[in-house]
């Protein structure tokens, strides 16, 4: 059997940021690999926004949870959005765009994690502080931030969090997320 790839083996949300900037050739990489995603019919619903100078960044902390505390230290930080309407609504009402920005958000932390960067996706902030604090229009959804950086110290993390960043990978067995030829999930 084949390995996994490389990126994927390796990729976890860590939280143990340094605060150097990324080369913008870097930044750039990363973001291309974002909009090579798959959508349905390549309608690429996804939006972002870059944020890496310290006033934008500032004003970006002012909507995260406290648990995200470490978010800070990021020296560029994603805003991924969409808007229902830039993708298909299938016949069941799913609403494929908030799929395809994940595929893209995907992609994106694949090449952060090849270019040597720990990306780590949060849900922990407010979307009404983002929108209201960069002018993004109410029809959009705030899906989640993006915090990027080079792996750093863990001085500045809480316990727990220190914990978390020493930690094997914790996944649940593949029996309990996987089945074959047959649905046996409750």
């Amino acid at each position: 059997m084949n390995e996994l790839l490389k990126e994927i083996d390796e990729r976890r949300a860590r939280r143990a940021l340094k605060s150097e900037k990324i080369d913008d050739a870097v930044v750039q990489r990363i973001m291309t690999a974002a909009t090579y995603a798959p959508s349905c019919f390549n309608s690429q619903p996804w939006r972002f926004m870059v944020v890496s100078e310290e006033e934008e960044l500032a004003r970006l902390h002012e909507s995260l949870s406290g648990g995200n505390y470490w978010a800070k230290k990021a020296p560029l930080m994603i805003v991924l959005a969409t808007k229902m309407e830039f993708d298909a609504k299938l016949s069941d009402n799913r609403d494929y765009a908030l799929f395809g920005c994940g595929l893209a958000a995907a992609n994106l932390m694949l090449q952060a994690t090849n270019e040597g960067l720990y990306a780590h996706p949060m849900a922990g902030f407010d979307p009404l502080v983002v929108k209201e604090a960069f002018g993004i229009p109410d029809d959009y959804i705030v899906i989640t931030l993006i915090a990027i950086g080079y792996p750093g110290s863990l001085e500045g993390l809480s316990d727990k969090h220190v914990d978390s960043e020493k930690s094997e990978r914790s996944r649940k067995p593949e029996s309990e997320v996987i089945c074959r030829q047959q649905w046996n999930f409750a």
